[in-house]
């Protein structure tokens, strides 16, 4: 897996990014309600990879969690320690995330593989399965499509996933899934949001 260009890319917008979420923005409660079951009281640390400026990380230490948080752009994890106090923040990714294989109850990856191209994608979930413990939880939030097809994101290409084609790729890293969310919003009925939790096995 090669970050580099979206490490590159978010390091562009990371300011306008930040702001963004460190304004009024809030999650959709039906996103907040799913990441919340399956990643709070949980029995062992939480791993937040692509953490961003740091809003989940410090959302779900708020409720309890022992939650670190970690992301491959330096300027946001400079934010995250600044804006949220309480839980650590560190430069990581999915194949050098700072912490050792099969020492997670959880691991939240909202968001952070939409960049990823189909044949990157596999790699990339096979590494957030060794995080895990056995009967740890993944939490993964992406965008739901007809098929697999790449899209014009706000700040670089991103891709659609099929539910059940992504639910196959975590089955096939050794992950079961557990639940499923899918969900549109108002503003944009074009766009579709999912999250898929799943146990490792």
């Amino acid at each position: 897996m090669d970050v580099g260009p979206v490490r590159a890319a978010y390091d562009a917008a990371a300011d306008r990014y930040a702001e963004l979420f460190d304004g009024a923005w809030r999650p959709d409660p039906a996103d907040e309600a799913f990441v919340r079951r399956h990643l709070v009281g949980l029995d062992g640390p939480v791993l937040d990879v692509g953490c961003g400026p740091g809003w989940w990380t410090a959302h779900l230490h708020g409720l309890g969690a022992r939650v670190t948080g970690v992301d491959p752009v330096p300027r946001f994890v400079v934010h995250a320690r600044a804006h949220h106090p309480g839980p650590a923040f560190g430069v990581g990714a999915f194949d050098d995330p700072g912490v050792p294989d099969h020492s997670q109850a959880g691991v939240l990856s909202w968001y952070s593989t939409i960049h990823l191209s189909p044949a990157e994608l596999p790699a990339a979930l096979a590494a957030l399965r060794r995080l895990l413990v056995p009967g740890g939880v993944l939490v993964l939030g992406f965008f739901d499509g007809a098929e697999v097809a790449p899209f014009d994101h706000a700040v670089t290409t991103a891709h659609h996933w099929p539910v059940d084609v992504l639910a196959q790729r975590l089955a096939d890293a050794g992950l079961v899934e557990v639940d499923r969310l899918q969900r549109t919003t108002p503003e944009r009925p074009d766009r579709r949001y999912a999250a898929l939790a799943a146990r490792a096995v």
